[in-house]
């Protein structure tokens, strides 16, 4: 029997029981596993993938959409791989094709790496921005922070919902609702009983991920950044917006170092929703 050609493979939706699949494939690329991201977003996005019929996968990706489930308001595309022994094949840009045509007139957004950015601009996104991923043990400083924060209670849910669509521009209660079990720690930034703020640190590999970061200002990010590095003995690591040059340059004099930078590609529209001045951070790259 004839082995099927890469084009003819069909492209399916990827379920929970693929974790490993895609953890395999994460591994094949040189990147880490990631099962607990992995399962983030198969569980609140859409996974795509093709299957090998030597086993394994050949490709997948996540989308992860965003505001009304009849009509989202913006999605966002991640973890788009391609197995080692198929690439540089066109399986990427089939699996890209397929995500552009089934999002229909909802817009794009996906975080870069310089190796992707060719096939997205080939296939009509835009550079409307940049994150810097940065990594690092914490350096605390001495005296108290301008802003007081806490551990989130479940009561603080609502108002961190209603702060984070503000920010974020869309509704994403299926990503902030899912933060108290995927995080190891949530908290929340308050001026005067009202939150002006709130951040995640969720563990990956051996590191904690800050994200998202949602704050009134930098002082404000600051504060919450310092307060989860306080509650935890690994590295940190972030991907801050580069306009955040405040924050930037504060987290790299407090230990943390620049890993790398990625594009913030757009399709469909020339800017994100929501208000960029409150958004340092995102949950994970992979989701916006």
């Amino acid at each position: 029997m004839s082995t099927p050609s890469l084009a003819s493979l069909p492209i399916r939706r990827l379920t929970l029981r693929d974790l490993t699949a895609c953890a395999d494939l994460s591994e094949d690329r040189g990147w880490p596993r990631e099962e607990h991201k992995w399962g983030l977003l198969l569980t609140s996005g859409k996974g795509y993938g093709i299957d090998d019929p030597d086993g394994g996968l050949v490709a997948a990706c996540v989308v992860t959409e965003y505001g009304p489930r009849e009509q989202p308001a913006l999605a966002a595309v991640g973890m788009v791989l391609v197995a080692e022994r198929h690439a540089r094949r066109g399986v990427g840009r089939r699996l890209m094709r397929h995500i552009v045509e089934a999002s229909g007139t909802t817009p794009l957004t996906l975080h870069a790496t310089p190796s992707g950015r060719p096939l997205y601009e080939e296939l009509g996104f835009k550079v409307t921005g940049r994150a810097e991923m940065l990594r690092g043990h914490f350096v605390p400083t001495d005296g108290r922070p301008e802003v007081a924060t806490r551990a989130a209670t479940a009561e603080d849910l609502p108002a961190i919902l209603r702060l984070d669509e503000e920010a974020f521009g869309t509704d994403r209660t299926h990503i902030v609702t899912r933060l108290p079990a995927f995080a190891d720690q949530l908290r929340v930034a308050e001026e005067d009983g009202r939150l002006i703020g709130y951040a995640a640190a969720w563990p990956n590999m051996d590191t904690h991920v800050v994200g998202p970061l949602i704050a009134r200002d930098t002082a404000t990010a600051e504060a919450l950044l310092a307060s989860l590095a306080a509650h935890t003995d690994r590295p940190l690591r972030t991907d801050i917006d580069v306009r955040h040059e405040e924050l930037l340059g504060w987290a790299k004099a407090h230990g943390l170092a620049p890993v790398m930078s990625s594009a913030v590609m757009t399709y469909g529209t020339t800017e994100l929703p929501g208000d960029w001045s409150r958004r340092f951070a995102p949950v994970t790259v992979a989701a916006a």
